[in-house]
């Protein structure tokens, strides 16, 4: 599937503030959800770093996981970002490895 048609058919995922109350998050306002989007980036952005790998924004409606090289890919939410990032990457990694978290912790 291309990559427009991938960001059209899309459903809402449970780590995207949607603007209906109640639905994943009680955020209605536009400038918040934008605002609770950017930090999702930013924090996976300090994990992503360590594998020179960056992700970024496209539209509010989907990311843009690119590697240092340029190589690039338009995931829709962040469920496929670390299968994503292993692919780009072409190494296995776990966000949840003891000596990334304890670099990340003394980054602070």
């Amino acid at each position: 599937m291309c990559s427009l048609c991938g960001i059209l058919g899309v459903e809402n995922h449970w780590t995207d503030a949607v603007a209906r109350p109640g639905v994943f998050s009680r955020n209605d306002e536009t400038r918040s959800r934008r605002l609770e989007r950017a930090r999702r980036i930013r924090l996976a952005n300090r994990v992503l770093a360590a594998y020179r790998l960056q992700l970024g924004d496209w539209q509010g409606r989907a990311y843009l996981l690119s590697t240092a090289t340029g190589k690039t890919e338009v995931i829709d939410s962040l469920a496929h970002l670390w299968p994503a990032a292993e692919q780009l990457s072409g190494r296995s990694f776990d966000p949840l490895d003891p000596d990334l978290l304890s670099r990340l912790t003394a980054r602070r």
